[in-house]
């Protein structure tokens, strides 16, 4: 008669004999596990300060380097020229709505999320 201790002994070795199938690759083309912190570090070497913002959750806030100065155009500004102050903002990117002048020098309100 077999004994079932035995039985049990010969199935765990035959199983430690199987190999273990290779994992696929489940990722996606480009996708990079390090984009955020990558960009972070890129946002950071441009002397920009990563926060919130937006629904993109992250993102790198820079100085203007017009920042105060008068304008009466969009094309006035590295970044917005605002409308209320008629001057440059100071950072960019702006989220929310603001009144901004157009590149034709027309009050238009901008919605950023």
């Amino acid at each position: 008669m077999i004994r079932p201790a035995l039985v049990l002994a010969a199935l765990l070795a035959l199983g430690a004999c199987r190999s273990e199938p290779e994992a696929p690759d489940l990722s996606l083309p480009g996708y990079d596990p390090h984009l955020v912190e990558n960009a972070k570090a890129a946002c950071e070497k441009r002397e920009g300060r990563w926060g919130k913002g937006g629904k993109a959750g992250f993102v790198c806030y820079e100085d203007t380097p017009d920042a105060g100065r008068s304008c009466s155009a969009a094309d006035d500004c590295s970044g917005l020229c605002l409308a209320r102050s008629r001057t440059c903002a100071p950072v960019k990117p702006i989220f929310g709505c603001t009144e901004v002048l157009t590149s034709l020098g027309q009050a238009s309100t901008l919605c950023i999320d």
